[in-house]
């Protein structure tokens, strides 16, 4: 794969809570310079000016998922007023855990009707669900109306993204819904094995590195 190819796979991505200003200006010029399908940046850094070429993403209930699902609905309608062309919000982990999938429906359906012109991309946390579960997730998500199932936060001690976990959201969604691999994402060869596995997105913050790689 090309160098161009892989980067723009790439959602571009800053969400240290430290990050400043004068940080995402940087990663936004890094991301214009690499290539890569967008930048994504914490809602309170909103709105950010990038290049047409570069969309704008951020998250909703970060990174653990514990929101109320009208909170979660509410960040997400500001941050798209507020320029984000996509969402990547996180499900509701206890609901999962619980065999609850009516509710995880209900929780991304509420963020999916108050975004209707977004993107929507769930984020289930995978390391921290068995294979089940994140099947059903799937299927929950494509049921309440989102545009892409999401591997990680990057956040969970659990871990990030992995070829196994890919393979699952594929069999159970692929080809319908995208799907997104992100959180420990640092070197070309994870990349490429992650986009073999089924992956149509990733969220890198080593994105350089990994598009050098190419």
């Amino acid at each position: 794969m090309q160098r161009e190819e892989l980067a723009a796979y790439i959602d571009h991505t800053l969400l240290k809570p430290e990050a400043t200003p004068e940080d995402v200006a940087a990663l936004v010029k890094e991301a214009a310079d690499l290539g890569t399908y967008s930048v994504c940046v914490s809602p309170s850094q909103l709105p950010v000016e990038t290049p047409e070429s570069v969309k704008v993403a951020t998250v909703c209930g970060f990174p653990s998922g514990a929101h109320h699902s009208a909170i979660k609905a509410a960040e997400a309608k500001d941050s798209v007023a507020k320029g984000a062309d996509e969402v990547d919000m996180v499900i509701n982990l206890a609901l999962a855990k619980t065999g609850d999938f009516d509710g995880v429906e209900a929780d991304i359906r509420a963020v999916r009707e108050a975004i209707p012109g977004a993107v929507l991309k769930v984020i289930l946390e995978t390391a921290a669900l068995s294979d089940e579960e994140i099947t059903a997730c799937c299927l929950a998500a494509e049921k309440a109306g989102a545009d892409f199932v999401k591997t990680s936060t990057g956040f969970h001690p659990a871990g990030g993204a992995s070829v196994h976990a890919i393979s699952v959201m594929n069999e159970a969604v692929g080809g319908r819904l995208g799907i997104k691999a992100s959180g420990g994402i640092r070197d070309t060869e994870t990349a490429l094995a992650l986009i073999e596995a089924g992956a149509t997105r990733l969220g890198c913050s080593s994105s350089r590195a990994i598009v050098e790689g190419a």
